[in-house]
């Protein structure tokens, strides 16, 4: 499989890449510093380019991906949301039709007021809204797009490795889920590309 990864210097994006390298698949990654990426690995292509720029994302669809991943992150700016439809444009334009996303549990449904996403009920202790706000615009925008996602959405999520023992539910958090790691958190998320069971749908996962 050739996957092309948007945020592969990142905690879960770099973990999600190692995954795929591990099981002998090639990895593209659209980096704006190629160095992050740390030593040269076989099978780790590096693409020199911006997220926000519409002519390097139609460069890295060059490589004709099979699947594509999103672990970029709200960078307190609108990165994400400003990327993702260039993202989205430049996949249907190249014929690719998997995405899968890293997102966040405050744009799951919440449980105790079902008309509105967790970081807009009493579910959420965050005050701070801003990172969750970027997520929802992009799960709106993947709503209305053609494209086959999946929307993974963890809750607190320290650094540690993969158990393989967690929970999951379609759009909503499990019950009781308080943090997953980045280890577990990368692990679902690869299997998506290869499982179409929560297609076009958002995931919460938690121990």
């Amino acid at each position: 499989m050739n996957l092309l990864i948007f945020g592969a210097t990142g905690r879960v994006g770099g973990r999600l890449a190692a995954l795929a390298l591990r099981d002998g698949h090639r990895v593209f990654a659209l980096v704006r510093s190629p160095d992050k990426l740390g030593a040269p690995r076989e099978g780790l292509t590096a693409i020199p380019g911006d997220a926000l720029r519409e002519a390097d994302i139609a460069c890295a669809m060059d490589v004709r991906p099979d699947a594509v991943v999103s672990a970029l992150g709200t960078d307190g700016a609108t990165t994400l949301s400003s990327a993702m439809p260039l993202l989205t444009a430049a996949m249907e334009k190249a014929g690719v039709g998997r995405l899968v996303t890293i997102g966040t549990a405050g744009i799951l449904q919440s449980r105790a007021e079902p008309e509105l996403l967790r970081y807009q009920s009493g579910e959420s202790r965050r005050k701070l809204t801003r990172a969750a706000e970027e997520h929802r615009r992009v799960y709106e925008f993947l709503r209305e797009s053609a494209l086959n996602w999946t929307i993974v959405c963890p809750t607190y999520l320290p650094d540690g490795e993969a158990t393989g023992v967690y929970r999951v539910e379609r759009d909503l958090l499990p019950v009781g889920g308080s943090e997953i790691s980045v280890g577990d958190t990368a692990a679902f998320a690869y299997r998506q590309l290869t499982d179409d069971t929560y297609g076009r749908a958002r995931v919460g996962i938690a121990y």
